[in-house]
């Protein structure tokens, strides 16, 4: 509560300065208005993501009134409950047009013909098909991948020069985990994994915002579980045998 009212105190800060809505040329002003202009610069920086609309003359006006300890409108509690329903309106809004933004990219790609479409909803296309062992769902397994957003910025991608990344299949969104099931080590897939098989209407911010698809192009390289429970296994004889030698 507190840190919020404080986020809170410093945005009406730095909006107040734009209430002014005086043109000074703060390179050459006195050092008040310099490092109160630079204050704004980097608060405004941070606060460029904030779903809310203001209205700076209002703005000014609380921070006056709080700054000279003057008569305030409303008490703090009822200030936190206005920011606070605000911001969830705000945010919910923002979510409903991700929602319908991502409904229409999966409705318009699943009408390409190379795109096929599980029970669950993942879309994904062939790209290099092999025969072969596929993995389970408790397979680690090592893949070269490129991640990237409906609108194909690119936000992941495993390291070429590390040999692939090494995934644990049970700890991964259901998406990946499902395709992966599907392959064969030399075969190549484009995964089109749905929020909700992914992260959901809450997004995992601020990376992924909610309702998000995300687009994965994977190559398997290797099964490699069997190699671990060998070495598991391995290791288990040995402490069975250590322990009946101890004992006779």
């Amino acid at each position: 509560m507190k840190k919020l009212i404080i986020l809170t105190a410093l945005m009406l800060f730095a909006l107040s300065l734009h209430a002014r809505g005086i043109q000074e040329d703060y390179k050459k002003s006195e050092e008040k208005a310099r490092v109160s202009y630079a204050f704004g610069m980097i608060l405004g920086s941070n606060l460029q993501s904030t779903p809310l609309e203001f209205d700076y003359i209002a703005f000014a006006e609380g921070m006056k009134a709080i700054m000279e300890n003057g008569e305030t409108q409303f008490t703090e509690q009822e200030a936190m409950e206005i920011v606070e329903t605000a911001m969830q309106k705000a945010m919910d809004k923002k979510a409903d047009e991700y929602r319908v933004k991502e409904e229409e990219f999966l409705a318009n790609n699943i009408t390409r013909p190379e795109v096929q479409v599980s029970e669950t909803g993942l879309q994904y296309e062939i790209l290099a098909e092999t025969e072969g062992e596929k993995p389970v769902i408790t397979s680690i397994v090592r893949v070269n991948y490129t991640g990237a957003f409906m609108d194909g910025s690119q936000f992941d991608q495993s390291n070429d020069e590390d040999g692939g990344a090494y995934i644990p299949l049970g700890m991964v969104i259901p998406g990946w985990a499902e395709g992966l099931l599907l392959m064969s080590p030399g075969s190549k897939y484009k995964f089109y994994i749905p929020s909700s098989l992914a992260y959901g209407k809450e997004g995992a911010q601020p990376m992924i915002a909610p309702y998000s698809t995300l687009i994965f192009e994977v190559e398997l390289l290797e099964i490699i579980n069997e190699v671990y429970q060998e070495s598991d296994d391995a290791e288990e004889e040995s402490e069975d045998e250590e322990s009946s030698e101890e004992d006779s």
